[in-house]
């Protein structure tokens, strides 16, 4: 059980917040209070608000990780400037998700991330190209304003 209290918790890190109140709503469960609440169901969603901010963080990182992929291997020049503006955009979009256990969780599936925007660049630019096999860029490049060759 975390030692902050639980409304520090809710600001300090949303995810961490909904994952502890998930489980201590299952432990109020199993205690069979006597209290006229769905405590499993209400355990399940807010467990499930949690994971759904780590998805969209995740979906947000491989979008950026694509888009930087795109930019240094595709032989389109024309698109980079649309590419970096998409970035830009995502990078917007995951800052407002970021909590540093979310923050965490995606530096160590920074490679399953980087595997599914590879296949999506494979399917853009042709099976043959010739991509990193494993990610070229850290987490704080990716969520900083980095871009290859600046």
């Amino acid at each position: 059980m975390s030692t902050a209290r639980p409304e520090l918790l809710y600001e300090a890190d949303f995810y961490a917040w909904t994952q502890e109140q998930a489980k201590e709503l299952r432990r109020l469960a199993r205690t069979r209070s006597n209290v006229p609440l769905d405590l499993p169901h209400i355990a399940g969603e807010i467990q499930d608000l949690g994971k759904s901010e780590y998805e969209a963080g995740f979906s947000l990182t491989q979008r950026i990780i694509e888009h930087l992929l795109l930019v240094e291997h595709s032989p389109a020049r024309d698109q980079r400037l649309h590419w970096a503006d998409e970035i830009d955009d995502f990078r917007d979009a995951i800052d407002r998700k970021l909590s540093p256990s979310i923050r965490r969780r995606l530096k160590r599936e920074l490679d399953a991330a980087f595997a599914r925007a590879c296949r999506r660049v494979r399917r853009k630019l042709g099976a043959a190209a010739r991509l990193p096999a494993q990610c070229p860029y850290t987490l704080e490049q990716l969520l900083g304003d980095w871009l290859p060759g600046h």
